[in-house]
Formats: C-alpha cells, sequence, structure tokens
C-alpha cells in the first residue's frame, strides 16, 4: 500500500522498509503493520488530538513532568503550544512505560523506535503468525480463564513492581498471543508512588479483569485480588513471586463517601464505554 504521509519519514530515515497494511484505527492512534528487514513490526501513528475528558486528563497526567516551566504554564492555560505539549507528553508517557516494562520483563511489545508521533514496535501474533486477537474476540474454557486470569494478576503485579499502574486495563487493550496475554496501549500509564489516584485505578484495572474472566469462571467474581496487592504494595510486602489469594479483610473504620461515590461514578462510565466498545466491535 502507499505509505501514510506520518510513515513516508521512517521509510527515509531506514527505520522501515514497506507498510503492509492497515491493522487498526482508533480515536487515539492508527496502527499499521510494516515490514523492516526480514521482520514484521507495527507502527502505531499517533492522531493529531485525541477525545479525553478534563477529569481522565487531570487524573492520569498528575505528577507527570514536562520539559520546563514554560509548557507546564502553557498546559495549566490551555494554549494551542500548551495542547501540542499535553499531547505530546501523553504519547511520551506510552513510549516511556513500554521501555520500562519491557526491562522489567513485563509481557508488553517490544518498542524499537519513537520517532515525530510514530512508534515503532513488536507485532503481536497468534499461532498462525496472524495479527493477535483481543481478548474481548475470544471464548475461553473456564481452565482457559483462570490460566489466563492469573497469568494478567502476575503481569500486575510485575508492573507495580516497576513503579507502574495501567491505568486502562481491560479485554480491549490485551491481545492472545501464541503463548498468552500480551498488555497494549499504555498512553495513561500512571506512576504508583506519585499519582493519588493509581490505587483507584489499579482497582479498577483488576475489577475489570475480574468480570470478564469471571464470564467464563464465574467463582472468580467473588475474589478480590485488587485490595490484596494494593495492600501488600503499600505495605512493602509485594513480591513478583507472592502467593496471592484473592481474599482480603477490609478494616473497619470510616468510611470514605466521596471515594465510593466517585468509584461508582467510573464505574457507570466504564460500563458506558465498554457497551460502546462492544457497539463498535458489533458493527
Amino acid at each position: 500500500m502507499k505509505p501514510p504521509a506520518r510513515l513516508q519519514a521512517l521509510i527515509e530515515e531506514g527505520l522501515i522498509d514497506t507498510v503492509v497494511r492497515q491493522l487498526m484505527s482508533g480515536k487515539e492512534a492508527t496502527v499499521y503493520v510494516v515490514r523492516c528487514g526480514d521482520g514484521t513490526r507495527c507502527a502505531k501513528v499517533y492522531k493529531e488530538a485525541t477525545q479525553r475528558s478534563f477529569r481522565q486528563a487531570v487524573d492520569y497526567t498528575e505528577n507527570r513532568k514536562v520539559k520546563n516551566t514554560r509548557q507546564a504554564r502553557a498546559m495549566a492555560k490551555g494554549t494551542r503550544f500548551g495542547r501540542q505539549a499535553q499531547e505530546a507528553a501523553w504519547q511520551s508517557a506510552e513510549v516511556d512505560a513500554l521501555y520500562r516494562l519491557a526491562a522489567a520483563g513485563v509481557r508488553v511489545p517490544k518498542p524499537y523506535n519513537f520517532h515525530d508521533g510514530v512508534l515503532l514496535m513488536d507485532l503481536v501474533v497468534d499461532a498462525r503468525g496472524d495479527a493477535a486477537p483481543r481478548l474481548n474476540d475470544v471464548q475461553f474454557t473456564p481452565d482457559e480463564a483462570r490460566t489466563h486470569h492469573a497469568t494478567l494478576l502476575a503481569e500486575v503485579v510485575r508492573m507495580l513492581g516497576a513503579g507502574v499502574v495501567h491505568g486502562d486495563l481491560s479485554e480491549f487493550n490485551i491481545l492472545l498471543s501464541a503463548d498468552g496475554p500480551v498488555i497494549i496501549d499504555l498512553p495513561q500509564a500512571v506512576d504508583a508512588a506519585g499519582n493519588n489516584h493509581a490505587q483507584r485505578m489499579l482497582l479498577r484495572d483488576v475489577g475489570n479483569l475480574r468480570h470478564f474472566f469471571g464470564r467464563f469462571a464465574p467463582e472468580l467474581l467473588r475474589s478480590d485480588y485488587g485490595h490484596e496487592i494494593w495492600g501488600l504494595y503499600e505495605r512493602g510486602a509485594l513480591r513478583g513471586d507472592t502467593a496471592l489469594t484473592g481474599r482480603f479483610e477490609r478494616a473497619a473504620g470510616v468510611v470514605d463517601t466521596t471515594g465510593v461515590l466517585r468509584e461508582i461514578d467510573d464505574a457507570r462510565a466504564e460500563e458506558s464505554a465498554r457497551r460502546l466498545r462492544l457497539q463498535a466491535a458489533g458493527s
């Protein structure tokens, strides 16, 4: 196919040889299958602007560093330069998270290069060598669901050990490769220690896994791995080989009403977004 303008620069730089086809297009980016020498990779081309609510932007970008105070002021004012800087920071967050998580052994696509708004990384494939499907497009037996759920909980723990919370983990941004699940889409990843919303986001990530795999293995719906993982993390007792039980005893005390209402609002927003994604996938 004719290379998109954004990928032509990578061809001229010798980073890719040819563009094979478009793989997918979303609200934030378009992904292409590309050839690099004898190998096949994918190129994620970020769009110029994304659709994100103000609350999401504030929650996800809290404590993210920018290059200088001029950028910070412009981003706070919402000027054109500030919006461009915010978009660049959003893209860089995914790149930085991918490199950090790949180095920590987390199951993410291996990144190779980031050039002018294009992220070059491994193409995740299935057993036949085709582009791997999303979890949402696959049916599982109860045993398969339990196995993949356990694998992904281990990845959540490994990510947390690297100081990262995905922030939007669900069946829509996990691919099923030939050797198991691979986590993708990390522009909203947050620093576990530096973001005040990290706990809520981790609980939501783990809750999404519970609800999805619970469709196939209903006993998972009764588990509470999220609070258990975060409790161990806060106490400094979380390790890569920590045996999780899925049980958590909540301490009696004052109820954080504001936090509870916020979680309810987030759950409603997530369910609404889930329905929209299901409608889009079925159309």
